[in-house]
């Protein structure tokens, strides 16, 4: 991190750890001027805060840290190199995440339904963890009951990649008999994601806010079981504000957990009809896993792009702005190309610019 963002940094963390709504952080951030100035608002009582969150503010980022550390827990900070590249371009990314193991870079699936699943979407979701963990794409859920659970019992029955976002503290399981699998999505080579520091309850307002986070990190957006006006079906939303591909499996018409999904489709969501299906779509798409040795064929399409993406860079290296102009892509896929680049050690970041390596 370099030395001029610490500051800034250090006082994001505290502003992290008040326990406040991300938004009220926000709004207290563009009314102070900075992080630094909302930290201070919140430590003398200038704006209306209970006095744990004062207390909280109080605490140096420095001993913060040191706790974090010992606890296993990794810090991001938006803009920081690790930040995943897809959620980095969503209109509100979370300032801070808070990590346990490591998150990929390369684009991912987010997986969502509802919590009071059939026995037929569970099975549907379970199936869809095993198939997509075999291609080692990466899948994003919400590690809650329901196809939450069921894509994340699929995608460690096979050592595959997910990541799962909670809406507590990363010290936290919730619910608590997911602890488990949440240890085994890590033991996988996964992550456990979250915008809240440790100690945070997970309350029921904090669910929406995080569902975000969830789309935010995926490429595509597949909507397993979903009643209308529920979370999942609000996830599918985001998911279309932000910009993703939003896929439904269809179901009865007349279950009130297959609605949602009907009506998705009606709105022109792709209907998915079975796991060949999904993994032809997202193989067209260039949503993969991470690169093999075998992988890299120079004849491929991906390996065509990324070939391309460099040649962009150029010897001196290219601003992402740049790489926008010359490549004629949006910055979402600039920075996801990006990121596959540098999981494969072909580029690195210095300052400002995208550098060629080796």
């Amino acid at each position: 991190m370099p030395s001029d963002s610490i500051p800034y940094f250090c006082h994001r963390l505290q502003l992290a750890f008040s326990g406040l709504h991300p938004q009220r952080i926000h709004s207290l951030v563009m009314k102070a001027g900075d992080p630094a100035g909302a930290v201070h608002m919140i430590r003398t009582g200038r704006v209306k805060a209970k006095p744990t969150a004062r207390e909280a503010v109080s605490i140096p980022a420095e001993q913060r840290m040191e706790e974090l550390a010992s606890a296993g827990i990794q810090v991001l900070l938006l803009g920081s190199d690790g930040y995943p590249p897809w959620l980095a371009a969503i209109p509100d990314p979370p300032d801070l995440l808070f990590v346990k193991g490591k998150v990929p870079v390369w684009a991912a699936v987010a997986v969502v339904g509802s919590r009071r699943a059939t026995r037929y979407g569970l099975t549907l979701a379970r199936r869809v963890g095993e198939a997509m963990g075999r291609r080692r794409i990466t899948v994003v859920s919400g590690l809650a009951r329901g196809i939450d659970g069921a894509v994340h019992e699929g995608v460690v029955e096979v050592k595959g990649c997910g990541v799962a976002v909670l809406g507590c503290g990363p010290d936290r399981w919730y619910p608590v008999g997911h602890r488990s699998l949440g240890e085994r999505l890590l033991e996988c080579g996964g992550a456990v994601v979250t915008e809240y520091p440790p100690g945070t309850i997970p309350e029921p307002w904090r669910f929406p806010v995080r569902n975000r986070i969830i789309t935010g990190m995926a490429r595509v957006v597949l909507v397993v079981e979903a009643a209308v006006g529920g979370g999942a079906l609000i996830s599918a939303r985001l998911g279309l504000e932000q910009g993703r591909e939003v896929l439904a499996v269809p179901g009865d018409i007349d279950r009130a957990t297959s609605r949602g999904c009907n009506e998705l489709i009606r709105d022109g969501a792709m209907p998915v009809l079975g796991t060949a299906e999904l993994l032809e779509f997202l193989e067209a798409e260039g949503v993969c896993g991470p690169p093999t040795e075998v992988d890299r064929d120079p004849d491929s399409n991906d390996e065509k792009r990324l070939s391309g993406l460099e040649g962009a860079i150029g010897e001196v290296g290219a601003t992402v702005e740049t790489l926008m102009e010359r490549l004629g892509w949006p910055l979402s896929r600039v920075l996801v190309e990006v990121g596959q680049l540098e999981s494969q050690g072909r580029v690195a970041r210095e300052g400002g610019l995208i550098r060629l390596k080796g």
